[in-house]
């Protein structure tokens, strides 16, 4: 136990929030070309790498309680302060794997929120297109004829001219 596993396990944290970004970005691609065939099998797949992550997080956890005891700092400290505690070059290491968590956390949120304002158009543009369905539509008949006025009188009529 110690700081070589604790840079270790976030090593492979960095790795997984990578591949979340590169799966958020294939969902986008999914959700912009309208083909959503594949939409499930990639949200699918966002949520197989978040539980790894979240496996990888409880791990790192543990660690971290682990040297922060032989460190003699408070349990579950932050990354910045288990910088801080830790010998050189374990300090700066632990503040380069800060710096890159800021950087794809940010880059992650913002995927995220446009993957779902990609969502939240799409599924508004198909009520709306749900919504258009009930109104009939108006054809021809092969003579030219209005089906909806040579139905028999199914056009629409105005109160006073029905009575």
């Amino acid at each position: 136990m110690g700081l070589a596993e604790v840079s270790g396990i976030l090593w492979k944290e960095r790795e997984l929030l990578e591949l979340l970004l590169f799966k958020l970005e294939e969902e986008q691609l999914v959700l912009a070309s309208g083909r959503t065939r594949w939409l499930a099998h990639a949200t699918r797949e966002v949520e197989f790498v978040m539980d790894q992550i979240r496996s990888t997080e409880v791990l790192r956890a543990a660690e971290v309680d682990a040297v922060a005891t032989e460190l003699e700092i408070e349990p579950g400290p932050s990354l910045n302060a288990l910088a801080a505690a830790a010998p050189e070059p374990w300090g700066e290491l632990l503040r380069g794997h800060r710096d890159a968590f800021l950087t794809l956390t940010a880059e992650i949120q913002a995927l995220a929120d446009a993957n779902r304002d990609l969502l939240s158009s799409g599924a508004r543009a198909l009520r709306e297109t749900l919504l258009g369905l009930d109104t009939p539509l108006d054809t021809y008949t092969a003579r030219g004829k209005n089906t909806a006025t040579s139905a028999g009188g199914s056009r629409a009529h105005f109160v006073d001219e029905a009575l």
